[in-house]
């Protein structure tokens, strides 16, 4: 069972989220020949103060 797991910031729509979740799998299903009822999505988010890059915390960017 292949599992996608995405980590995100958090404010993205939930239309958003069931693009994300169709497309992948779409693409996992074609590329791993799998069927969908096997493939997994998680999608964790975070808040802009829980996420940094180049060593600033996004809520300060």
């Amino acid at each position: 069972m292949p599992i996608i797991n995405v980590k995100m910031i958090a404010g993205r729509s939930l239309e958003q989220k069931r693009e994300l979740a169709e497309v992948l799998t779409r693409e996992v299903v074609r590329i791993l020949n799998v069927k969908p009822e096997v493939v997994e999505l998680i999608i964790d988010e975070y808040p802009r103060e829980n996420w940094s890059s180049a060593g600033q915390l996004y809520s300060d960017k």
